[in-house]
């Protein structure tokens, strides 16, 4: 008669709390790429060349019309959940009466959510897409490096979003939903 052996996986999942402690304790280093996803600490991809370009791009192309309107943040976590902080690769915010060098950015205080997928567009598409409709931001933005396209994701409604378009080709547009005056030409961000 065989025995089964059974062996038991334990994962130790960490809050938003826990994370910062270990930021602070030298554990988890700045320059480290990594965010909290549902408990998990998760190393993210460094960036390749088009990924850097077509993030400075959308920062230089969004950043003089929203001066004074919102927040543009490149790079900076929010947090979702108690043991949840992505780290987008762009967030547009809305300007706040507290400061948001003396607290944590919310989901509450976010616009657009923008991720810039060079390797990671199957995990922004899904994992991400999910986090962000569960967490109510109203607007996300999948910029495809490869395809040189935008997924434009809007109206969040439970792990997903109601409106969903695809832009892609030189001459076409895309504007943020809280700010439609703002009108990116995808030729801009995608030179």
């Amino acid at each position: 008669m065989a025995t089964e052996v059974v062996d038991t996986v334990r994962r130790h999942r960490f809050t938003r709390a826990d994370y910062h402690r270990m930021g602070e304790a030298g554990i988890l280093r700045e320059d480290d790429r990594v965010e909290l996803i549902q408990g998990e600490i998760v190393e993210m991809a460094s960036p390749g060349p088009r990924h850097v370009a077509f993030l400075d791009n959308l920062n230089a192309l969004v950043l003089p019309p929203l001066q004074g309107r919102a927040v543009v943040s490149v790079n900076g976590g929010v947090a979702l959940t108690d043991d949840t902080e992505p780290q987008p690769d762009m967030k547009i915010l809305r300007r706040s009466s507290v400061p948001y060098k003396t607290r944590q950015v919310e989901a509450g205080d976010v616009v657009c959510v923008i991720e810039v997928s060079d390797s990671s567009l199957r995990y922004d598409r899904g994992t991400k897409l999910r986090l962000y409709a569960e967490a109510s931001i109203p607007e996300y933005w999948v910029v495809d490096c490869e395809g040189e396209a935008i997924e434009v994701h809007r109206a969040p409604e439970g792990s997903g979003y109601r409106d969903v378009t695809r832009v892609a080709g030189a001459d076409a547009t895309v504007s943020l939903a809280a700010f439609p005056d703002v009108v990116l030409r995808l030729g801009d961000i995608f030179a």
